[in-house]
């Protein structure tokens, strides 16, 4: 449940200490910055940590408080970034386009989303009884408001908090922000103003390593506000987190036995019986048999060699009888 922690050494090695050369600076951000090495503006590092600190400390006080955060980062090179971090923290995101009035306007930005909704209940549907032409036609509605408001389709009401990566490019949601009052975490670079930033952020905005870092140390923050607002609500974390072996799960649903898992059991010794079997009497008996049917045999040659011997023996006492 505490803050994500970070060192300098890290952000150096994302690179988040590099602005952009001195003929593109902005002069309002001459307090951030520590100096010029190679023609390019270089941030000071000792300013940009304990900002980093309030910020992140800002986001967890709004998560824990059970708040909304709107992540925002149209850009390129945030788009993809921005919309994992916000997913990882069951949080919302804007990383295609900001549509002007998103905040101000916010029942006719429903409307739009109340739409995209019905659209995907009807192509959801095996048989939406359309043609293909119009099925097209919706599935191209659907992928542009998707691609808009996808990010913001289940927020329900207006964000408590929001984070702009690039406040130069997204300076509309900047200023919707800031006349309804919404607090703002800001990265602002060299070229940027930090007026209207309630938390700024000073670091570079474009490299992608240091999107990444600002994105994960966000995201982190706000689990953590979570995870305290859920401990002091009585949920027993260590019961909610359950880890489940999915093999395990559709091995025994398939009935399918698991030998990776559970260990096999060894089998008892068998134990040999006292008693012959049936099959080995008879193999037993069997050989008994064939010697005594030789033994009769033999005796039988005997007796007649023994009586043809005897044979000339009787002829001599009868004739002299």
């Amino acid at each position: 449940m505490s803050l994500p922690n970070f060192s300098m050494r890290q952000l150096l090695e994302a690179g988040v200490h590099f602005g952009h050369k001195p003929r593109r600076w902005n002069p309002k951000m001459a307090p951030y910055i520590f100096g010029e090495r190679h023609n390019v503006h270089i941030l000071d590092l000792q300013q940009t940590v304990p900002l980093l600190k309030e910020a992140l400390q800002a986001l967890h006080n709004v998560a824990s408080a059970g708040g909304r955060i709107l992540f925002v980062g149209t850009k390129h090179q945030a788009s993809k970034i921005v919309a994992e971090a916000a997913k990882r923290c069951g949080q919302y995101y804007i990383n295609h386009r900001w549509f002007g009035g998103t905040l101000t306007n916010w029942k006719t930005i429903s409307n739009s989303i109340d739409r995209l909704k019905s659209l995907n209940q009807i192509l959801e549907q095996e048989d939406t009884g359309l043609t293909k032409k119009e099925t097209l036609k919706l599935a191209r509605e659907r992928e542009k408001l998707e691609a808009a408001l996808g990010g913001i389709m289940d927020m329900g009401n207006m964000p408590d908090m929001v984070v702009v990566i690039d406040v130069n490019k997204d300076d509309i949601a900047v200023q919707e922000s800031n006349k309804l009052g919404i607090p703002v975490v800001g990265i602002i670079d060299t070229n940027s103003s930090p007026e209207g930033i309630t938390f700024p952020i000073p670091g570079n905005d474009d490299a992608i390593k240091a999107i990444d870092l600002y994105c994960q140390l966000f995201a982190s923050a706000v689990i953590s506000g979570i995870e305290k607002e859920m401990s002091a609500s009585g949920v027993d974390l260590g019961e909610a987190e359950v880890v489940v072996d999915e093999a395990l799960v559709s091995a025994l649903e398939g009935g399918d036995t698991v030998e990776k898992n559970t260990p096999a059991k060894k089998a008892a010794p068998k134990k040999e019986s006292a008693t012959p079997k049936p099959s080995e009497e008879v193999e037993k008996a069997t050989p008994k048999k064939a010697s005594t049917s030789a033994v009769s045999t033999d005796k039988d040659a005997a007796k007649e060699a023994q009586s043809e011997e005897d044979a000339p023996l009787k002829k001599v006492a009868s004739k002299e009888a």
